[in-house]
């Protein structure tokens, strides 16, 4: 029986060199002179840091530049909101998001039953979906309609086994 599995994964190396990258033009460009503006990596958490609020949108523009770059999607990140820092300065969170919620997971499930595609059944085994079908043309007739149907996660499709 042909099967997949629908994940929701991100290169931690292209985040780490976006980061990298990012922290290196901010220390280069002018218009960020002296306002000491930041961009640290933790385990699954992005940190800005700036002056103001302004330009710690900026910075979060030259993280997302450095991230598309990179070929990875801006639908990990998760913006939390903009703290009051020491000295007057801002500061920021952005949550990288990998794995596929409970909430995501039924939401991709009511998607499939919706497609009414014959013998297709989904599984959520931890933070995957794994989906299975009685016909090949059936699970590519469901990738085809997950990949044009927005459910705010990256989604890739991996595993796939006749």
């Amino acid at each position: 029986m042909p099967t997949f599995d629908v994940v929701s994964e991100v290169d931690m190396q292209e985040v780490r060199n976006a980061v990298d990258q990012a922290r290196r033009e901010l220390t280069t460009r002018f218009d960020f002179k002296g306002t000491d503006s930041t961009v640290d990596l933790t385990d699954n958490d992005i940190e800005l840091h700036s002056a103001s609020e302004e330009r710690l949108k900026a910075v979060a523009q030259v993280l997302e530049e450095k991230l598309v770059r990179r070929k990875v999607s801006l639908k990990v990140l998760s913006y939390g909101k903009v703290e009051e820092a020491t000295k007057g300065t801002a500061r920021q969170k952005a949550t990288l998001t990998v794995g596929i919620s409970d909430d995501k997971a039924r939401e991709i499930g009511k998607f499939l039953k919706g497609l009414s595609l014959k013998g297709v059944q989904h599984q959520v085994q931890g933070e995957q979906l794994r989906v299975t079908g009685k016909k090949r043309d059936d699970l590519q007739a469901a990738i085809a309609a997950m990949r044009e149907h927005d459910f705010g996660i990256p989604l890739q499709f991996t595993n796939f086994r006749d």
